[in-house]
């Protein structure tokens, strides 16, 4: 995936002020250029799409939490709709887990 103009304003401009110095090899992963800093090669655009989707798949799993609170505190009296309602408790705690499973193979 190429560069944005935001990876570059906000990734590459800092480091390059910051006196990291800008490496000839490029990452295999995304073809930006890798940077050296405090004796540590490392890809800020990787390092920086990584972080973005962390907070992203947060951000979703906060939402499904408040959801699944939200039916939980409301669980109907009938039983049928007691069973409607668990299946769509089932299948958001099957999200959840998804989510927590991308979340850690990062």
């Amino acid at each position: 995936m190429a560069l944005t103009n935001e990876e570059i304003r906000k990734v590459i401009t800092p480091l390059l002020l910051s006196g990291a110095k800008m490496l000839d090899k490029h990452c295999p992963k995304c073809g930006a250029p890798l940077f050296e800093k405090d004796g540590r090669v490392f890809c800020p655009v990787c390092e920086y799409r990584s972080r973005q989707k962390k907070k992203e798949l947060k951000g979703v799993e906060e939402a499904l939490m408040a959801k699944l609170t939200e039916l939980v505190n409301s669980l109907p009296e009938d039983m049928d709709e007691l069973e409607k309602t668990l299946g769509v408790i089932e299948r958001l705690i099957g999200v959840i887990e998804r989510y927590k499973k991308l979340e850690g193979g990062e």
